[in-house]
């Protein structure tokens, strides 16, 4: 659950109508059972893993700071960066373990949006989890979700993780509708209330 009065997600998202505008404080919103369709055609692109990239994720590991009640931006990556969700139901089934109360812990879900070949999330730790322990356990869990639903074993995910820790004169609202515009600023819809797979604690 993000708020006592933000919408939870629950399995399938519908498609959402909304008036919505990158400078307004909040989204408002009507929801309809309307499927969403993709723009583009389902397919997987692979890319070569380098030696740089694997140096990449040592980096990401060194020296990362974990501060109880810190808000931070996280973002995961698909191994080979290969375009799952762009399977409707495999984005269905990974999304629905984000919010889940034992993944999360104690930490605070903000907002988080779902892309073809990655994630973002906006968390904020907890006083008793460090945000590795955290990321680690949303990633196993939308893994055994999609794979399970894709009928293959193996690693999901790639290895690591980027985060950026907000500072404290950053408006954690104005960073959440940054992050769902994403698949906007992408090109893959018209509206960002026409993409089916994110989610903000202002709903």
């Amino acid at each position: 659950m993000l708020s006592s009065t933000g919408r939870s997600y629950q399995g399938c998202p519908t498609q959402r109508e909304a008036a919505y505008s990158l400078d307004d404080p909040i989204f408002v919103f009507r929801i309809h059972a309307t499927l969403w369709r993709p723009r583009r055609s389902a397919r997987m692109t692979v890319a070569k893993r380098s030696p740089a990239l694997e140096r990449g994720h040592r980096a990401l590991r060194k020296g990362r700071v974990s501060a109880p009640h810190h808000v931070y931006l996280v973002t995961a990556v698909t191994r080979d960066r290969q375009r799952y969700f762009d399977d409707f139901a495999v984005g269905c089934a990974a999304a629905g373990s984000f919010e889940s109360t034992d993944t999360l812990g104690d930490c605070r879900l903000w907002a988080w949006v779902l892309m073809p070949d990655h994630a973002h999330w906006l968390l904020q730790l907890g006083s008793s989890e460090k945000l590795a322990g955290i990321v680690n356990r949303l990633k196993s869990a939308s893994a055994r979700r999609a794979n399970s639903v894709l009928g293959r074993e193996g690693p999901f995910w790639a290895r690591g993780f980027h985060d950026r820790g907000l500072r404290h004169d950053e408006d954690i609202a104005s960073v959440a509708r940054y992050i769902v515009a994403n698949p906007w600023r992408a090109g893959l819809v018209n509206r960002v209330a026409d993409w089916p797979f994110w989610n903000a604690a202002w709903l």
